[in-house]
């Protein structure tokens, strides 16, 4: 059943869906949804670890990310469900089959280029400018990104290490770095809260993917509507 946009933006069948959940349900997805941010995005560029992904998946929804990037130019793959645990309910994923598309439409949304890289002059991660709408890319597991994005960059960020190796595994540098700079946007006074529509669209997402036999609910819905309009 295809689902109109305005759909997602209808008080009325948002109070409808709720109404199938119970109280505790539903204040758990305001409470959720209260420390959600799209200030950041992440990038994963061509990770060749399926498990890796969707790590990364689970660090975005732990702290709070609702985006996640996924560029598949090379490697094409599924969530691994097992290690995601969930998160690809509640986390929304957006796949580019080449890095052009991806960054010509991550722009478009109003994020700078962020590369996450230790081979060039970087920001260590506690210097690094939280005020701007960022997207934070992550390469793959070898080779770190390809020099096309390192190129487009608009800036640079960098883990600070002390030890003999030089970088880290992909799932725990994107840990490392969502979970700081989700905790220091939010003790800001930058405006990172979801907007109301975009509240009311992932309420009404949530409530969906919770209902069993969501399809018929919304006939259900859809039909009365049009009989008392």
């Amino acid at each position: 059943m295809d689902i109109s946009n305005k759909l997602f933006q209808d008080v009325e069948y948002l109070e409808y869906l709720e109404s199938f959940l119970t109280e505790n349900r539903v204040e758990r997805f305001k409470e959720v949804l209260n420390n959600r941010t799209k200030h950041f995005t992440i990038v994963a560029e061509d990770v060749y670890q399926l498990h890796n992904t969707s790590a990364v998946m689970r660090s975005c929804e732990v702290f709070g990310i609702q985006d996640l990037c996924v560029i598949e130019q090379k490697f094409g793959k599924r969530i691994d469900k097992e290690i995601a645990l969930g998160a690809e309910k509640w986390v929304d994923i957006h796949r580019y089959s080449n890095i052009p598309s991806a960054l010509d439409d991550i722009r478009s949304k109003g994020y700078q280029i962020v590369a996450t890289t230790p081979h060039v002059e970087a920001n260590h991660l506690e210097d690094f400018d939280i005020t701007k709408p960022s997207a934070i890319f992550f390469g793959t597991e070898k080779n770190g990104l390809s020099p096309e994005i390192i190129e487009q960059a608009d800036a640079y960020i960098k883990i600070p290490m002390v030890g003999f190796t030089e970088s880290l595994n992909i799932s725990v540098s994107a840990a490392i770095i969502i979970q700081n700079l989700t905790t220091r946007v939010r003790n800001s006074n930058i405006d990172w809260k979801l907007s109301d529509s975009q509240l009311l669209e992932k309420r009404i997402d949530w409530a969906r993917k919770s209902i069993k036999d969501i399809n018929f609910v919304t006939e259900r819905y859809l039909e009365a509507k049009n009989i008392t309009e």
